[in-house]
């Protein structure tokens, strides 16, 4: 059981001073998890503190790899919307 940060993350230190476990660090090139020490919040707190945070999506990710803060979550904008907007743009 563990969480994990991934490429994205902006090291804007919102995570760090929230985890209950104290398993966020500071690396280079953006903050890590500690494994052994995360325990996703369980017996802490209802939300997992670092995702409910995160100014970013897709940043933090559960053991399966899947995003506690997908595509249009933080935005409002749901993914196909994005995308068509996108194409939109680059076609002027």
């Amino acid at each position: 059981m563990a969480l994990q940060i991934v490429d994205g993350c902006v090291n804007c230190w919102a995570c760090e001073p929230l985890c209950p476990s104290k398993a966020i660090y500071a690396a280079i090139p953006h903050f890590l998890i500690d494994a052994k020490k995360c325990t996703e919040c369980d017996g802490d707190y209802a939300d997992k503190q670092c995702a409910s945070i995160c100014p970013v999506e897709q940043v933090i990710v559960d053991s399966q790899g899947e995003a506690l803060n997908p595509p249009g979550s933080l935005t409002g904008i749901p993914p196909e919307r994005w995308e068509q907007v996108r194409a939109e743009i680059q076609a002027r």
